[in-house]
């Protein structure tokens, strides 16, 4: 059998697909171009691919023997997902591995645009700092503030875990209620509206949807407070960027600290990077070794499942 690995990833979980087949890697540090994708998987029995691979029935008609297609991720809007149900291709991610890692990100996000760290650090190497002063660079307290979680999953979850140790209140809305959360950490169950009015902090942790899509945008940050601050490390598209410069630019919100983007990566002309009130990251938040290791098993061994006409650990169908 062949697979094709749309980009390096850790020889550990590359030894687990060499056990059942000869092994492709793309080699290249960007992504393979649509035309490369489609070429390499036409003999492929099976893909593992990444969220930056668009995988569609087009490209699933050039790979007649592709059997699952592997994401290393949790989220999957790249693949047409009832294209592979069509064809009898399986398809799975990565779950559950990343909870903690992401959840630890958007905290660091959360706290690091609220304190000023990037502005202060920035204004300590342009020689800025003459002096202890009283008011430079300061910003809201993250201690005893109100967090609105928007999504309150596995990641959610983790992150009301890490705000309750900074005794933090804790709203959240979603489309289930979770009990666990109310439970251990004292979260409420709010409608988005509230939440939004009330929170000093709003992070985001639902998936890409239809639905979600564009889902915070001007209306949203007229609700909120305008000492407010924005978090988002779930997808970029979840936020409308347009808006969200134009509320960061007028004062209707204080801030935001964002992980992901709608264009990724992000481009170097983008209004985003004029301002002096966010925090940007390049889509860091599962980027730790062991959880980056974890994820390429996790999806090598989906792969190899899949191969050998086996249940997926981590089936999407």
């Amino acid at each position: 059998m062949r697979a094709f690995v749309s980009r390096a990833i850790p020889e550990e979980a590359l030894s687990i697909v060499r056990t059942i087949a000869e092994v492709h890697v793309w080699p290249g540090n960007l992504p393979p171009t649509r035309e490369e994708l489609s070429q390499n998987i036409e003999e492929a029995d099976g893909l593992l691919c990444l969220l930056t691979d668009k995988i569609d029935g087009a490209l699933l008609d050039a790979a007649p023997r592709l059997k699952v297609v592997s994401q290393m991720a949790v989220g999957y809007d790249n693949i047409d997902v009832a294209a592979c149900k069509a064809r009898d291709i399986a398809v799975g991610n990565t779950p559950g591995v990343l909870t903690e890692t992401t959840a630890d990100l958007a905290f660091a996000l959360l706290m690091a645009t609220a304190r000023r760290v990037v502005e202060a650090e920035n204004g300590l190497r342009a020689g800025e700092w003459k002096t202890w002063s009283p008011m430079q660079w300061t910003g809201p307290d993250v201690h005893d503030s109100t967090l609105g979680i928007v999504g309150m999953g596995r990641i959610g979850l983790e992150v009301a875990r890490r705000a309750y140790g900074f005794e933090q209140e804790i709203l959240y809305s979603g489309r289930h209620r979770n009990y666990e959360a109310e439970s251990k950490y004292g979260a409420e169950f709010v409608d988005l509206d509230t939440l939004l009015q009330r929170s000093d902090f709003v992070s985001i942790h639902t998936p890409l949807t239809p639905e979600t899509r564009h889902s915070f945008g001007l209306s949203q940050f007229q609700k909120m407070k305008r000492t407010g601050i924005l978090i988002n490390t779930s997808r970029g598209p979840v936020v409308n960027q347009v808006e969200l410069v134009e509320a960061l630019r007028t004062g209707l919100i204080a801030g935001a600290g964002l992980d992901v983007f709608e264009t990724e990566p992000l481009p170097l002309d983008d209004p985003l990077l004029t301002l002096p009130n966010v925090v940007l990251l390049p889509h860091i938040g599962s980027a730790s070794i062991k959880t980056r290791t974890r994820m390429a098993v996790l999806a090598a061994r989906n792969l190899v499942a899949g191969m050998e006409g086996k249940p997926l650990l981590h089936p999407i169908l």
